[in-house]
């Protein structure tokens, strides 16, 4: 992984010194002049383009184990988040790789992690892992990109997790989209995860369309709602204000965790802003703790999906993040992670990612979650719907 950040550093002309940034993006800013006035400028490219194999050797090289390691000998998920998150943007840049420019001119960002399957849910800290991936999908000015994780056992790879990322492609100041070339599908297996890709893009459509920021619940969200609401009334008076708590039961107001992060240089990308894949696994480390607090046992992940990125965020920012379980359901926790910045300079407020898992305790039935508020509600009835598409349901 290393070497990919290296080789990404070079795509895009990056300095690894910090008091170097500046310099180094004034020359970005030459760029702007090499980037595309249409897709149709650009030559179409293959998946087998953009494939890469990445190793991560755990086993065979124990001084990299370190930086992977939970204090219970387990692999840290959020250092796999930033992996992926690298991963995803050197295959994009491979995609768009064009031979005559010594520097790439496009800004390539995540825009979303759709979705992360896991297909075991033991990763182990002494055990080499693969990584590959290609670009399934491309748009006018954005990319799917699909990896698989595995892991070494018995001489060979084991899967581990299927991940897919949407990638985006920005001018060199990052301020405005800018084209990348068109995917032209080879074979029949090509053509299938083409079609999921825009299978993929139509479901995000759909379920942005349907979002209850925007629409109001379903007939059936509603008796949910009413349903769970007539549990907490008081049956000892007849009054829709006098509330009390179901057995075995948690008030949602009281089952939050909340975190703050400077956000230094160090963890800035390759453009100078805070790495994507540092927020991820801030995030996904505060839901993660947050669903071993209300459990009350150590979690294993299920899955993790809609992890959105609005805003970039500038170096000196501070992070605020805040996690909620919003759904339960029998053994498994789903937590939303939302995460708000205040700017090194105006203190102004922004949104960069909101992230949702499905964490689950293995034979642990946990407390049913019940909201108070209208508001709370919503968010229950959105955590259901993450869950139900996490669980295939």
């Amino acid at each position: 992984m290393i070497q990919v950040r290296n080789r990404l550093r070079e795509i895009v002309g990056a300095s690894t010194n910090w008091r170097d940034h500046k310099q180094a993006l004034e020359e970005r800013l030459s760029l702007s002049s090499m980037l595309a006035r249409s897709q149709g400028d650009l030559p179409p490219r293959s998946m087998k383009d953009s494939s890469h194999e990445v190793h991560l050797p755990l086993g065979s090289q124990p001084h990299i184990r370190e930086k992977y390691l939970t204090h219970h000998n387990t692999v840290r998920f959020g250092r796999i988040l930033e992996d992926l998150d690298s991963l995803a943007v050197l295959i994009s840049y491979s995609h768009t790789h064009n031979p005559a420019l010594p520097r790439s001119p496009l800004s390539i960002v995540t825009a979303l992690v759709d979705k992360i399957d896991m297909r075991q849910h033991t990763i182990y800290p002494d055990r080499d892992i693969k990584f590959t991936g290609h670009v399934t999908w491309v748009g006018k000015t954005s990319i799917e990109a699909k990896m698989y994780m595995s892991q070494l056992h018995e001489g060979a790879y084991s899967p581990v997790l299927e991940a897919t990322f949407v990638m985006v492609a920005r001018d060199p100041e990052n301020k405005r989209a800018a084209y990348v070339n068109p995917l032209k599908p080879e074979g029949a297996e090509e053509e299938r995860l083409f079609q999921q890709g825009e299978v993929n893009k139509t479901r995000r459509v759909e379920l942005s369309t349907a979002s209850l920021l925007k629409v109001a619940p379903t007939a059936e969200e509603r008796k949910v709602v009413h349903s769970q609401f007539l549990s907490t009334l008081d049956p000892q008076t007849v009054s829709f204000r006098s509330r009390v708590l179901p057995p075995k039961s948690v008030w949602m107001e009281d089952a939050k965790v909340k975190g703050l992060e400077i956000c230094h240089p160090q963890e800035r990308n390759i453009f100078n802003r805070i790495f994507g894949g540092f927020l991820m696994r801030k995030a996904y480390e505060l839901g993660w703790a947050n669903a071993c607090s209300y459990g009350g046992c150590r979690p294993n992940l299920v899955a993790v999906d809609d992890i959105l990125f609005q805003k970039p965020v500038e170096i000196g920012s501070l992070l605020l993040l805040s996690s909620q379980v919003c759904y339960t359901e029998g053994n498994f926790i789903q937590v939303r992670v939302h995460t708000e910045v205040a700017g090194p300079s105006d203190g102004g407020s922004t949104t960069p990612p909101t992230c949702s898992t499905s964490p689950s305790c293995r034979t642990t039935t946990v407390p049913m979650i019940v909201p108070q508020s209208y508001g709370e509600s919503m968010l229950y009835l959105d955590g259901k719907r993450h869950f139900s598409q996490a669980a295939g349901i």
